[in-house]
C-alpha cells in the first residue's frame, strides 16, 4: 500500500531586526529597510529558526492532497549553526580613521546584538595588533576583548583572546590581505597564540563570515598564486575572485566547503561610493553590480573584494562613511544572525507505525510569503547535482541545494511542504 503526509515548514525570522540569509556558504542585507529587502516582512520572532510541523490526518486526504500514511503530528527544526566571524583588516598608513571607526563599533554596534540573539559565535581578527595611531594597529577591548575598557590607550604587548575572541597578530598591506589569509592559516603568529595558525580558531560545524575592510586593491602572490585585479579592472577582478576562492576552498574544505556547497561569505568595507548618498550606511547587494567609483580619494575600490562579495552573497560597504560605522555594523550582526546561521537540512520524520518512507517519492514545495505561485523544488541524486530549485537525500536528512537555501532563507513568511510516500507494512 502507499500513503502520504505533509510537512509543512513555518519559516520565522530569527533576529531582532533582520537581513540576509544563506546556507552553508555564503548573508545579505542593507543598512536601511533590510528587513523588507531580503526578509519579508522581517517579522520578529524569540525562538528563531525555521520549524516543521504536521498537521493531523485520520487517513482520508489533506487540504486536498493525497490520503495521509496515518494520523500523526510530526515537529522538527532546522539548526541554527555556530559562526566563525573573521575581521581582515589593513593596517596600511591610510585606514588610521578607519581602524578607529572599527574599534569604536565592534562591541556596542556589533558583538553586542550578536551577543544578545544567542547564536554561538566567535570573532577572528587578523591584523597587527597596537595602537591605531601608532603603526595603524589594532586593539579591542572588553567585553569582547579580554582587555580591560580603556585598556587600548596603552595597549598590553600581545592580544588577550577571551572565549570568543581570538586576536591573530600579523601585519595586513595595502594589497595582501587575500595572501595574508591564505598563508596564516597555518602558520603561528607572532605571540605563537596560535602555533597551528587562526586554523585552531574555526569550527568545521560554523559557518566563516569574512569581513574585509581596506582602502586599497589586491595585487600579491604566493607559490604558485598570483593575484592582481589589475588596477580596477572587472573582468580580472571576477577571474582573480574565482582563483582566490578556490584557493580557499582547496586549503580546508572541512572549513569553508566545496564549489558545490560553499561554508563561506566574503563581506567587503572597501572604498567603493556610496549606494545612495542619502544613506551612506546602505549595503550594496550582491544583486548590485561592482563600481569603479570610489569614495573620496582613496587608492582605489577594491573591485577584487567586490566580486568576492557578489560571487559569495555577501555584502559591500563605503569605507569612507566612517560616520556611519555604527550602522554599516549593525546591519552586519543582523545580516550573522538572520539567515547566515541557518543549516537547510532537516531530519526525515519517522513514518507511522508499521509503514516505511520511500526516500524516492519526497518532493518539497516553497510558497512564497508574498503569496507567489508555489515553487516545486525536485530531487536530485547528490550535491554534485545540485542547482537552484532542488535538493537531495543524504543520510536520512532532506538538504536543500544551496541556491534552493539562500532564497528560502531570505523569505521569513515563506512556507515549505514535503510530501513523502510510505511503503510496505512491518511485520
Amino acid at each position: 500500500m502507499r500513503a502520504e503526509t505533509w510537512l509543512v515548514l513555518a519559516m520565522a525570522a530569527i533576529f531582532p531586526a533582520a537581513m540576509a540569509g544563506a546556507c552553508g556558504s555564503t548573508e545579505d542585507g542593507n543598512a536601511s529597510g533590510t528587513a523588507s529587502s531580503l526578509n519579508g516582512s522581517g517579522a520578529d520572532s524569540s525562538t528563531g529558526g525555521i520549524e516543521f510541523t504536521t498537521g493531523t490526518s485520520t487517513g482520508g486526504s489533506t487540504g486536498g492532497g493525497p490520503p495521509a500514511c496515518a494520523q500523526q503530528e510530526v515537529e522538527a527544526s532546522l539548526k541554527i549553526a555556530p559562526v566563525d566571524i573573521i575581521f581582515v583588516i589593513d593596517n596600511s598608513g591610510s585606514m588610521t580613521e578607519s581602524i578607529k571607526s572599527v574599534q569604536d563599533n565592534i562591541n556596542a554596534s556589533f558583538a553586542q546584538i550578536i551577543g544578545a540573539s544567542g547564536i554561538d559565535y566567535r570573532v577572528i581578527l587578523v591584523a597587527r595588533h597596537g595602537k591605531f595611531d601608532s603603526g595603524q594597529s589594532v586593539c579591542i577591548e572588553a567585553p569582547l576583548s579580554g582587555i580591560p575598557k580603556g585598556g587600548c590607550a596603552a595597549p598590553p604587548p600581545k592580544p588577550v583572546n577571551t572565549a570568543t575572541f581570538f586576536h591573530y597578530s600579523v601585519e595586513i598591506s595595502s594589497h595582501n590581505s587575500w595572501c595574508q589569509v591564505l598563508r596564516t592559516f597555518t602558520l603561528a603568529d607572532e605571540f605563537n597564540l596560535a602555533p597551528m595558525g587562526w586554523q585552531e580558531w574555526v569550527r568545521p560545524e560554523a559557518v566563516k563570515l569574512f569581513v574585509e575592510i581596506t582602502d586599497d586593491q589586491v595585487n600579491c602572490n604566493l607559490p604558485g598564486l598570483d593575484l592582481d585585479d589589475k588596477d580596477d579592472d572587472l573582468v580580472a577582478a571576477v577571474a582573480e575572485a574565482d582563483e582566490f576562492d578556490a584557493a580557499l576552498l582547496a586549503l580546508s574544505p572541512e572549513q569553508f566547503g566545496t564549489a558545490m556547497k560553499r561554508n563561506y561569505r566574503w563581506h567587503s568595507i572597501v572604498a567603493m561610493a556610496n549606494k545612495d548618498v542619502n544613506n551612506p550606511a546602505l549595503a550594496w547587494l550582491p544583486s548590485d553590480p561592482m563600481t569603479t567609483t570610489m569614495c573620496g580619494a582613496n587608492p582605489a575600490p577594491g573591485v577584487g573584494y567586490q566580486a568576492l562579495s557578489i560571487k559569495t552573497n555577501g555584502l559591500r560597504f563605503p569605507l569612507c562613511a566612517t560616520d556611519y560605522y555604527k550602522s554599516i555594523f549593525e546591519e552586519l550582526a543582523k545580516g550573522v544572525i538572520s539567515g547566515q546561521a541557518l543549516e537547510c537540512s532537516f531530519t526525515i520524520p519517522d513514518p507511522p507505525a508499521g509503514q516505511e518512507i520511500d526516500p524516492e517519492t519526497i518532493i518539497v514545495s516553497y510558497t512564497p510569503g508574498d503569496g507567489g505561485t508555489a515553487i516545486e523544488f525536485q530531487q536530485v541524486a547528490s550535491v554534485a547535482d545540485c542547482a537552484p530549485e532542488k535538493f537531495y537525500i543524504d543520510k536520512e536528512q532532506i538538504v536543500l541545494c544551496t541556491e534552493t537555501c539562500d532564497v528560502v532563507s531570505l523569505d521569513a513568511m515563506g512556507k515549505i511542504k514535503v510530501l513523502f510516500g510510505c511503503i510496505g507494512v512491518r511485520s
